[in-house]
């Protein structure tokens, strides 16, 4: 895959990664790391960023894993989050980084879709500031859904 492609096209294909200003730190096929700026239009009540910004950051750093992953098979199959969770343990203040890293090897789940199935997977997301104080947990689960063939 190539990673400077998902890079370049990620913000244009989810606009909320524009929106939010969202930065790439790091991308391979092991983990993304991507980081919102400490922006006054994306903070909340208590001057920190909104849990929104901070749901969105891991849910795009899981996303761009997840494309990283299985970017080259999108003309099989379409990637869809099916679940999530999240959890906020410290107030965040200041800009915000999420790492992303896979729950199954990429390959385990592609030779799934290869067998006819609807893979399931998860990927985990550490939200932290950026003196590295843990501010958050995600869990996604993502399913690649075969395309129909016409």
């Amino acid at each position: 895959m190539d990673f400077d492609a998902v890079r370049t096209s990620f913000p244009k294909a989810v606009p909320m990664v524009a929106t939010l200003n969202l930065e790439f730190l790091e991308l391979d096929a092991n983990r993304a790391v991507m980081r919102l700026p400490d922006q006054q239009p994306f903070h909340n009540h208590v001057s920190g960023p909104h849990a929104g910004a901070m749901f969105t950051l891991g849910e795009s750093a899981s996303g761009a894993l997840v494309l990283a992953n299985f970017g080259e098979r999108l003309a099989d199959a379409t990637p869809l989050a099916v679940s999530s969770s999240i959890r906020y343990k410290k107030l965040a203040m200041g800009p915000v980084t999420a790492t992303a890293t896979m729950t199954k090897p990429g390959e385990q789940v592609l030779a799934e879709l290869d067998a006819g199935q609807r893979p399931e997977f998860g990927v985990e997301i550490e939200i932290a500031t950026d003196d590295g104080t843990l501010t958050g947990e995600m869990s996604i689960v993502w399913t690649l859904k075969p395309n129909r063939k016409a």
